[in-house]
């Protein structure tokens, strides 16, 4: 049976591959909870991610139900060369070279087909290998090579990553791979897309003139850099992704929690969807049910107010798919249930008074939280008025009504918000209808209840919230109303 609603507020994105992109399993897989699917573009051919985005539009289409796709592009990848034996051992204290010489390497010297990195990199920079796994201090540089040495030894083999985590790189964010990848799924029609690489803002604006409004853009956060100049690219995004897997190759470990719980909450303060990913439900790749350790680091993510939580691996290669979906979502029913989650929420709530819209939505929470409202109703095209009732985070669910279903595609990702594609209205009153309809079919109040309803009035026109109202369920107490067009 179709599930017409949650019952949590944070998202759930579940990456496919070859263990879920059949439609059956992607079926399951939003029966089991997830609301956004994303489809990594480092790995399958372009018929392969067309094939897995008809796929998950069947999905949407037999379940009634608007689906986010995540389209997240691979990036620019710094690799090394080939080895003339596979692979070589550097020992601590060992001097190695990387160059621009493209035959076979050895245990003293190795390819690094990236001149940009010799043209930033400086005495006393730093290297890693094989995701940190071996690091390596530059002792000269020039711009055919660097010399290093080696400071944590290990192995290096063929094509194997390099980082280079405490420079800024000459480096677009967009390969020409990405380019490609990007005009073909903007074509494809994917809601959202994932900028990989990103170290300053420009890289964003780069990739909006590209995409051109045709998906929503979301920055990944996996470089020091860009944790430098989170506040600049934060503006230039439409959404953020907390990507702690390069991000904890080149910053020490240790520093990741901080960082997750600043990108959270400034993410948070200007309404923005902000996602935590990586290795958070890393053991059910082989395993039917995760650590403890992995278990609470999902639900700091929601205490945090996340608005979504991701599966990589493990809904995308895993043994366990269907089952890893199933205890995310069970893990966020289990936090929002805690009353210690309502007033951690509430206690990091970043006030927010600026404007006309702000103040609505700021009132549709107060008055939601201090009488017997059971939803607040956000009709909207754009998406903005959903957008502000979400950053409020209220205790009452809330229905992002929109005559739009891009819009509501691109909503799935955001906390809270039950998005509805509904008829195209010219009147508040008949928004007014159409979100008392949207919460009686939808199981959020029946005809003795209220709701609070808030739009921008003229429609159409983006951050314009300007009404709200509380509104009975009924529709004949509706009609009976009159006054407010």
């Amino acid at each position: 049976m179709t599930q017409l609603r949650r019952q949590r507020n944070v998202k759930i994105v579940a990456t496919l591959g070859p263990a879920s992109e059949s439609t059956e399993t992607i079926r399951a897989l939003y029966l089991a909870g997830a609301d956004v699917f994303r489809i990594n573009m480092s790995h399958g051919t372009q018929d392969d991610i067309a094939r897995r985005h008809r796929a998950v539009r069947e999905v949407e289409a037999a379940v009634g139900r608007p689906i986010g796709i995540l389209a997240d592009l691979q990036g620019p990848k710094l690799r090394c060369g080939v080895f003339a034996r596979g692979a070589e051992t550097l020992q601590e204290g060992a001097a190695f070279r990387f160059d621009l010489d493209p035959a076979e390497g050895d245990a003293a010297r190795v390819c690094l087909p990236h001149p940009e990195i010799f043209a930033a990199l400086e005495p006393g920079s730093t290297l890693l290998v094989n995701d940190g796994k071996i690091r390596v201090r530059v002792t000269n540089v020039s711009p055919e090579h660097a010399d290093t040495v080696v400071e944590v030894g290990g192995e290096i083999s063929n094509r194997k990553g390099i980082n280079v985590p405490d420079v800024v790189l000459p480096l677009a964010a967009l390969s020409a791979k990405d380019r490609s990848d990007l005009e073909f799924v903007c074509e494809l029609g994917v809601d959202w897309l994932a900028l990989s690489f990103v170290q300053r803002a420009q890289d964003v604006h780069e990739a909006r003139e590209l995409v051109d409004g045709r998906a929503a853009i979301m920055s990944k956060i996996e470089k020091p850099a860009a944790v430098k100049a989170f506040a600049e690219i934060l503006e230039a995004s439409d959404g953020i992704m907390v990507a702690r897997g390069d991000l904890g190759v080149e910053l020490p470990v240790t520093s990741l929690p901080p960082i997750q719980k600043r990108l959270v909450r400034l993410s948070r303060a200007v309404g923005k969807p902000v996602i935590v990913a990586t290795q958070m439900l890393e053991s059910m790749i082989t395993a039917p049910v995760p650590t403890r350790a992995e278990v609470s680091d999902v639900a700091t993510a929601i205490y945090e107010g996340a608005d979504g939580v991701m599966l990589s691996a493990e809904s995308a290669a895993g043994d366990y798919p269907v089952e890893a979906v199933t205890t995310m979502n069970n893990v966020a029913a289990s936090v929002e249930s805690d009353t210690v989650y309502r007033q951690i929420i509430e206690a990091s709530r970043t006030p927010s008074r600026h404007s006309v819209a702000d103040a609505i939505t700021v009132a549709a929470r107060e008055v939601a939280e201090t009488t017997n409202v059971k939803a607040i109703c956000c009709f909207s095209h754009s998406g903005t008025t959903a957008l502000l009732a979400a950053r409020e985070r209220p205790k009452v669910p809330i229905i992002a009504l929109t005559p739009l279903v891009r819009t509501a595609r691109r909503l799935a990702l955001s906390w809270g918000l039950h998005c509805v594609v509904t008829a195209e209205v010219d009147r508040f009153k008949m928004a007014v209808v159409n979100a008392a309809r949207a919460a009686r079919e939808h199981g959020f109040a029946t005809d003795a209840d209220r709701i609070i309803v808030t739009a921008g009035i003229p429609f159409g026109q983006p951050g314009s919230t300007n009404i709200l109202r509380v509104a009975p369920c009924d529709e004949k107490k509706i009609y009976a109303g009159g006054g407010e067009d």
